[in-house]
């Protein structure tokens, strides 16, 4: 690709080799991008736009939501409800998925997303960002919550927007991985990252060490010899990294390899949970980055991209990032059972 290509030009290019009419699929991702691209300003604006402090609400997870949290879903709403490109959405700030009103057509798509990742991090002008999954909706009828119960390898496109220092726009079509950073003089996302690799070896990890206590025993080995540096069992130092949002810590991996956990631990096990991130708008999306990258996203036990969800808001233990690290905490959980 030549230097300067902007995503509407990409998507030109790369969707006239694959199969069938990707008109619908192109436009979806403009209007993800169009979304994105508004979510950029309003995060770079901060307090001079009156978004920042909590919503005084809650989620359907329990968890405490930020302004920026309902307006980032009201955002990725406005902007694709009414393009006749999907038949329903769902996220993280919604009980239940969103139906397209009766005087909107329907699409043939599913869109699922969290529409701002880290949010703990706005008020200290930290990492966030957008997630999001594209799945088919199989028939013409208005969609239930079932019907986006699909696995992850079913996705046919996912990516990320990070809003940090520069907002970069990441997706994977199922062909590999390129991102583009938003020029904000044109307001375009304009390709940067041309074909993203996940290093195979790493010497990094990402986890949150204050819950190092719950932990279980497969996990407490893995950090404690990566802990032990040249010395222990591994055989190499290791840097810890946790930017408190997940986009921020898998786009470093992409740029620069690692491995992410946020795995089953103690006490949620007591609390009835099944782990902390969401599979459907979180684990799929970045599981599928990662693998066409060529990295590996594991639960320890089974593969991200094929469990088969049986509610929109199901939790999972994530391990995703270089294969060689993986691997690694993926034998120890399965030599533990």
């Amino acid at each position: 690709m030549q230097q300067g290509v902007t995503l509407d030009q990409f998507l030109e290019t790369h969707m006239a080799q694959l199969p069938g009419d990707q008109a619908d699929l192109r436009g979806l991702l403009a209007d993800i991008a169009k979304a994105c691209i508004e979510l950029s300003d309003l995060v770079r604006r901060g307090e001079l736009a009156g978004v920042l402090g909590a919503a005084g609400k809650e989620n359907v997870q329990g968890e405490d939501q930020k302004k920026l949290d309902i307006i980032a879903n009201d955002v990725f709403i406005e902007m694709t409800e009414s393009t006749g490109r999907v038949a329903g959405l769902a996220s993280e700030e919604m009980d239940n998925h969103y139906p397209i009103p009766e005087q909107h057509q329907r699409g043939k798509y599913l869109l699922t997303f969290d529409p701002l990742d880290g949010s703990s991090n706005i008020d200290v002008n930290g990492a966030t960002g957008t997630i999001f999954s594209i799945t088919e909706h199989s028939d013409t009828n208005a969609p239930s919550d079932n019907d986006f119960l699909q696995s992850g390898r079913k996705q046919v496109c996912a990516g990320y927007c990070l809003y940090s220092s520069a907002s970069m726009l990441v997706i994977t079509l199922g062909s590999g991985v390129a991102g583009f950073t938003l020029d904000n003089a044109k307001n375009a996302f304009v390709l940067t990252h041309p074909n993203m690799q996940v290093p195979t070896a790493t010497n990094e990890f990402a986890i949150n060490a204050a819950y190092s206590e719950h932990w279980q025993a497969p996990v407490k080995r893995y950090i404690n010899e990566c802990v032990a540096g040249k010395a222990g069992p591994i055989g190499k130092s290791f840097n810890m990294r946790w930017a408190g949002s997940m986009v921020g810590d898998i786009h470093r991996i992409l740029c620069r390899g690692g491995i992410f956990m946020y795995p089953l631990d103690e006490r949620m096990i007591k609390d009835g949970k099944q782990g902390k991130l969401r599979l459907l708008y979180e684990a799929n999306p970045m599981g599928m980055l990662i693998e066409q990258a060529g990295g590996m996203a594991h639960t320890g036990l089974v593969s991200i991209m094929d469990i088969e969800p049986d509610n929109l808001h199901q939790r999972v233990p994530v391990i995703m990032g270089s294969t060689e690290e993986v691997e690694r905490v993926v034998a120890y959980h399965q030599s533990s059972t």
